[in-house]
């Protein structure tokens, strides 16, 4: 097994669990803001909002749209799909589910115990397309931030996962040469195929089983499955 000394973790979806935080949040606000009224169903609406958020980061990902328009359009267009039109009531939705969220402290199965494993014997580090001042906080409030060295993201390198430029910052960041890296990420695209590109190993975290024809340095179902391979 090829030795590493650093190990770069992705956050959402692969450390942090979005979906069960997000759809923690988005029931505290269906209640709270009486939806039902509106004949929103909650689970339709959990639906919907994950569909057009994961469109949204998409989007973001490759560059064709902003933060901005993520924060500004994600609820406007999920109430759409349910058949609401409500620009002010999604606005304060999308601010109380920005304050609400990253509070949320549910992590993906296994991700503490496997995270005790590996930083006895590398050094790691966190690299997101997230924004610094959301997944500083989702770190903080999960337990994860002590296990990290560092933590990069799009807003500290001006780049995004996963254009090269991004990995060899962190390179820099960490001090550290690509041959002595694994990335771990659940995104094929941003992940994997960018640390790949960039001459860095990669895991890919293919939770859902997702078909593919990539070729991978290694692939995992279940965090757990680290510990044989690192």
């Amino acid at each position: 097994m090829k030795q590493y000394s650093h190990i770069i973790f992705d956050l959402d979806h692969t450390l942090w669990d979005f979906t069960a935080n997000s759809n923690a949040t988005l029931k505290i606000l269906h209640d709270r803001h009486s939806l039902q009224d509106f004949e929103i169903v909650l689970e339709e609406f959990m639906e919907h909002y994950q569909v057009v958020n994961d469109q949204m980061w998409y989007d973001y990902n490759r560059g064709n749209i902003t933060k901005e328009d993520i924060r500004s359009k994600r609820f406007k267009i999920t109430f759409s799909r349910v058949g609401l039109v409500n620009d002010k009531l999604a606005d304060l939705i999308n601010e109380e589910y920005l304050e609400m969220c990253p509070a949320m402290g549910h992590l993906i199965p296994r991700a503490l115990e496997v995270l005790e494993y590996l930083k006895e014997k590398y050094r790691l580090h966190i690299l997101t397309n997230g924004f610094s001042e959301i997944q500083g906080i989702k770190m903080q409030t999960s337990g994860l931030l002590p296990y990290f060295q560092e933590v990069v993201n799009s807003d500290i390198s001006g780049f995004l996962k996963p254009d090269k430029r991004i990995f060899d910052f962190t390179l820099g960041k960490i001090q550290a040469a690509c041959h002595d890296c694994v990335m771990i990420g659940d995104d094929l695209h941003a992940d994997v195929i960018g640390a790949r590109n960039a001459g860095i190993d990669h895991i890919y975290f293919n939770r859902k089983k997702a078909l593919h024809n990539e070729l991978v340095t290694h692939e995992i179902g279940c965090l757990s499955e680290l510990l044989k391979i690192l």
